[in-house]
């Protein structure tokens, strides 16, 4: 039994929902399986293709023997290794609403591999003047595989809601697709962009543009790290209209509060039930004290 004017214990509390801000799982966990697969290959295409670079080279100074096939297999090693390091760059992006521009870089950089490789095991006296294309072709992809795998790379910051970052990012990535063009047009025009008389201006709104390039590249990364976003949280309530009268900001329970719930959970009474047999119990007490006052 409860002693009178004692308050019951309160039941346990039941355990607290999961919260729905809970810590993000790692990044990697994500990712479709595939997309994980392709990393591995290609972080171990990497590994083997600079191992073969790194043996070859050693065979060579061991031996003084560097001949037509050593040359090949090690600049097969050699672009194997850039083609592995620019796909990692691609899958980066892979898992994020960006995939896009990463499957587009990889398609990219599959082409520019495949002509290289073409390039460098096909004796050039049997293409009768037919390189020249596949040299330029190469050129054009490479430069397009490079400058999407550096957008890629900052397009990790893609989901920063921060308005600078957001800005910054996209001057950035404007500012190395125009690298890209301003190296590409001279390449399919054999040199008749920029010509002979804008060569200079040319090449010096390249220099710009270059600059513009590297300074984002470089502070893009760093101003992410120290800006941080604003917590994302529920939609504030919509203004009230003139003249209407706002509701109180829900406050926090009291000590008065879970008493009065303690004493509702052990009676079986509602809380204004409670309230009610309350209040009529201290005016009770309250008129009956006059009278006896009175006989005294």
């Amino acid at each position: 039994m409860t002693e009178p004017g004692a308050v019951p214990s309160q039941p346990a509390a039941p355990a607290a929902a999961p919260s729905a801000q809970e810590p993000a799982q790692h990044p990697e966990a994500h990712r479709p399986p595939g997309v994980r697969g392709a990393r591995r290959a290609a972080v171990v295409a990497l590994v083997v293709s600079i191992s073969l670079t790194a043996v070859v080279g050693i065979v060579v100074l061991l031996t003084g023997d560097f001949g037509e096939v050593q040359g090949r297999v090690l600049t097969t090693t050699l672009l194997v290794a850039g083609f592995s390091t620019v796909a990692l760059c691609h899958l980066a992006v892979a898992g994020r609403p960006v995939r896009v521009v990463g499957f587009v870089g990889l398609a990219v950089s599959a082409i520019a591999l495949v002509i290289g490789l073409v390039l460098i095991w096909t004796p050039w006296d049997s293409w009768s003047g037919g390189s020249g294309e596949l040299w330029r072709w190469f050129g054009v992809t490479g430069i397009l595989a490079l400058s999407l795998a550096h957008a890629n790379l900052l397009l990790l910051l893609a989901g920063r809601r921060h308005p600078f970052v957001r800005t910054a990012m996209a001057i950035t990535v404007a500012a190395i697709a125009l690298v890209a063009l301003v190296l590409i047009l001279p390449i399919l025009s054999d040199g008749a962009i920029p010509g002979d008389t804008g060569w200079d201006a040319y090449w010096r709104w390249f220099g710009v543009i270059a600059i513009v390039d590297a300074l984002g590249t470089v502070v893009l990364p760093v101003v992410g790290l120290l800006i941080r976003d604003r917590p994302t949280g529920p939609a504030a309530p919509a203004a009230a209209p003139v003249g209407a009268s706002v509701p109180p900001a829900p406050q926090a329970p009291t000590a008065l509060d879970a008493r009065i719930a303690a004493l509702a959970a052990a009676s079986g009474l509602e809380r204004d039930a409670l309230l009610a047999e309350a209040l009529d119990a201290f005016e009770a007490r309250r008129d009956a004290t006059p009278h006896d006052d009175a006989d005294r």
